[in-house]
């Protein structure tokens, strides 16, 4: 079983869209965003909380207790901030893998990046996603497999 039979289409977002785009997709529905460079080549994917991570402001992020003493002011200036953000700055390059690589190979992968999605790209005259590979998805083939 290769990621080219696993894979299946998934929706995606580029480098260059702001964060209120990526969140216009179906929130709740998807267990993380793939992300495709300016080119439309995979680029990284992250789970919802790792976005959410990178938008933060890191006075937040160190102490856990500044965002309770938050005014409501101070709010709507980081989420202006936020709506202003690609989201995708920091991400981790290279969260995807080709069509040739194999279930457990894309198991691995998962597990290693700890995302519970692994974008499928397709190596021909040029780069392009194929479609993604859930965890949901691997493991009933997987289970399946027994």
């Amino acid at each position: 079983m290769f990621a080219r039979d696993l894979a299946e289409p998934y929706p995606s977002v580029s480098t260059d869209d702001r964060a209120a785009e990526a969140a216009r997709l179906p929130a709740g529905q998807l267990p993380a965003l793939v992300v495709l460079d300016t080119d439309q080549r995979p680029y990284s994917s992250a789970p919802d909380s790792q976005l959410i991570k990178q938008l933060l402001p890191h006075y937040v992020l160190e102490d856990s207790h500044v965002a309770a003493v938050i005014d409501d002011r101070t709010v709507a200036e980081v989420t202006e901030d936020i709506a202003g953000r690609t989201g995708t700055e920091r991400l981790p390059p290279r969260t995807h893998t080709g069509p040739d690589a194999g279930a457990l190979q894309v198991a691995a992968h998962m597990a290693r990046t700890r995302s519970p999605l692994v974008a499928v790209e397709r190596d021909g005259d040029q780069v392009r996603l194929v479609g993604a590979i859930t965890a949901t998805r691997l493991m009933e083939r997987l289970i399946g497999e027994l």
